[in-house]
Formats: C-alpha cells, sequence, structure tokens
C-alpha cells in the first residue's frame, strides 16, 4: 500500500540513534495535519524552532521564485501574526498513540 510522500532525512541525522523526530507536517485536502511530541522542556524553544523553519522557507522561495528572501520571510511574519490574531482554524490535538 502507497503511503505519503516523504522528505529524506537531513544528511547529519542519517544513522545517529541520538536524534529524535520531533514534528512531521503533511498538507491533506488544502489543510495541514501534524504530529509532534513536546520534546523541549520549555515552550519558548518552539518559537526558536518555528522560527528557524520560517528562515528554510524564506531561503527556499528566494532559490526557487522571484521573491527574495526578505520579501518571503515578510509574508510568512505578515501571515503569521494574522494567524495569531485571528485564527482561521484552530484545529485540535489529541493525545499521542503509544
Amino acid at each position: 500500500m502507497a503511503g505519503p510522500k516523504q522528505q529524506p532525512l537531513p544528511p547529519d541525522v542519517e544513522g545517529r540513534e541520538d536524534a529524535t523526530e520531533i514534528l512531521r507536517a503533511f498538507v491533506l485536502d488544502g489543510g495541514l495535519s501534524i504530529a509532534f511530541m513536546r520534546a523541549f522542556e520549555e515552550p519558548e524553544m518552539w518559537g526558536l524552532l518555528l522560527v528557524d523553519i520560517a528562515r528554510h522557507a524564506a531561503r527556499a522561495y528566494a532559490r526557487e521564485s522571484e521573491y527574495t528572501e526578505d520579501e518571503a520571510m515578510g509574508r510568512i511574519i505578515e501571515m503569521f501574526e494574522a494567524e495569531i490574531a485571528r485564527p482561521t482554524d484552530t484545529g485540535s490535538t489529541s493525545e499521542r498513540p503509544q
């Protein structure tokens, strides 16, 4: 049975038993489906993680589209702030299966 299209492991993670996957995100029916584990002792670390992801995304848009890195980052930040202020869908969070 075929599964979802998945990203390859980052090269620095391959073969490392001390690495822990903490986030998976899929686009499904135009929406987002994620699986994650808390992973950090303090919640502000998620802010750092989200900014790191945004930077990688902005660089990808700069490489693969007409946007500059700054333009792409600006648009990401605008949508982040808009979504924080007025969520389009708060979704739900369920416990991870053991």
